[in-house]
């Protein structure tokens, strides 16, 4: 086990800063974890997760989405659980606050922390944010960083949410820069890792999109109401993103290889969208879009999230009339929507969802949701009080499995005893006990993203 100076101030009541969220003071390696249940012959690979951890806290104009960002890896093989470890991404400021020298690497702009999602891109497994930072490339030990623009072929910013194509192996990402307010841009990576389209496409007010979907036909791009705000970044705001009522809400549909300018653009009632479950083509030229929604956000208490959503819901856009119909999924709150990626950009069935604690937006829900799209029924996976899961990822039992036939893989806290414990469910036994839990003794607070990255 490993560690480095314990650097919190346990004194500050940010909500944000302490209880569940609370950061972690060390950075460990563990081996030979203890494990409940047998552990699939098939899952070899390791899980990873991302999300804010301040070195060194400070809970003046705090934002969750602004905190230094860490990495958490458990790697699975034969059945055992071989080691966990937890790493702060060396960004500018996180370094040294630790007294190091940061990961090297190209940057874009001055600010490198890195937060928010990790998964794989043309063999190397990338940590992500949006709207500023280049990403930073992992070793598969967690051992080593380095900053990476794509060799050399990404010009501008990232995101922390593309998505691949399972069938062209293509990365589709929407960008934007908080600096660039009247633009973003539908970026594509290649099966090999490199950046093969930056096409702008005009906006206004600075939007911030978090995530992006794509059809066979269409990237989408949301244009929705949470906009830079100059005002707050001259007080000092950490994160100068607020609610703008005079911002019009809309969907785009860009042809995947169009130009930005040619953007079908879709007005929708005034909402907010953080995340995507999918898109598809209907057969008469529609589009459908499924989404978890809120009515507003970052128009009240600063600090992270401000609102619960609406619910999953379901947007189906006309690109020929330029209207969108909307119909409720499942009015719960909920977030971080996961489906079978190999059906991105297709028809599908089921979705998984995080429910929600019913107060502003609180990751201190006990339960799981399974959508059957198609029947239009939900099952629900309850882990007990004082456990509370976060995002949970599918991973297929095979190439060739069926949608919903394989396991559910994430993090579960066990607050009342300090620890976390990273869950296997059967998809198709979704109501069932887990097939396989790891302990972790000790709590990891809840982050953003997460993948499982096949051996």
């Amino acid at each position: 086990m490993a560690s480095v100076t314990e650097l919190l101030d346990d004194t500050t009541d940010h909500p944000f800063l302490t209880g569940i969220h609370t950061p972690m003071r060390a950075e460990l390696t563990l081996t030979d974890l203890p494990v409940t249940g047998t552990i699939p012959p098939a899952l070899n690979g390791q899980y990873m997760r991302i999300g804010p951890n301040p070195v060194k806290p400070d809970p003046q104009g705090y934002h969750w989405f602004i905190g230094d960002g860490m990495v958490h890896g458990l790697a699975i093989e034969d059945g055992k659980a071989r080691w966990y470890r937890n790493r702060w991404i060396r960004s500018t400021p996180a370094a040294a606050a630790l007294g190091e020298a940061p990961a090297p690497g190209p940057r874009h702009g001055r600010f490198d922390t890195v937060n928010t999602n990790v998964l794989e891109i043309g063999g190397e497994i990338l940590a992500l944010v949006e709207a500023g930072s280049t990403p930073v490339a992992l070793s598969r030990d967690m051992e080593t960083q380095a900053y990476s623009d794509f060799g050399g072929t990404l010009a501008g910013t990232f995101t922390a949410h593309p998505h691949r194509d399972p069938l062209t192996g293509e990365q589709h990402a929407i960008t934007y820069a908080a600096m660039v307010p009247n633009l973003v841009h539908h970026v594509v990576i290649s099966p090999e890792g490199k950046v093969v389209r930056e096409e702008p496409i005009t906006v206004e007010h600075g939007p911030s999109i978090h995530d992006c979907a794509f059809t066979a036909r269409y990237a989408v791009v949301m244009d929705l109401p949470v906009t830079f705000s100059l005002a707050e970044a001259m007080r000092g705001t950490r994160y100068p993103y607020r609610w703008n009522p005079e911002h019009r809400a809309r969907i785009g549909l860009l042809t995947r290889d169009g130009r930005g300018d040619d953007t079908i653009w879709i007005e929708i009632e005034r909402c907010y969208i953080f995340h995507t479950a999918n898109a598809y083509d209907l057969p008469d030229g529609r589009v459908v879009l499924d989404a978890v929604t809120y009515d507003s956000m970052f128009a009240g208490e600063p600090g992270g999230p401000d609102q619960n959503p609406r619910g999953l819901e379901r947007f189906i856009l006309d690109p020929v009339a330029r209207t969108a119909e909307r119909h409720m999924l499942d009015a719960s709150p909920q977030e971080f929507p996961r489906p079978d990626e190999r059906l991105f950009g297709q028809p599908y069935r089921y979705v998984y969802t995080i429910a929600l604690a019913e107060e502003r937006f609180a990751i201190s829900g006990t339960r799981l949701y399974k959508h059957d799209l198609e029947a239009g029924t939900r099952q629900v996976h309850e882990f007990g009080e004082g456990r509370h899961p976060g995002e949970f990822v599918f991973v297929p039992a095979a190439p060739d499995a069926g949608e919903d036939e394989g396991w559910l893989i994430g993090l579960v806290i066990d607050l009342p005893h300090e620890t976390t414990d990273l869950v296997i469910l059967d998809a198709r036994d979704f109501e069932g006990p887990p097939v396989a839990s790891v302990r972790l003794p000790h709590r990891v607070p809840p982050g953003f993203h997460g993948n499982w990255i096949a051996g």
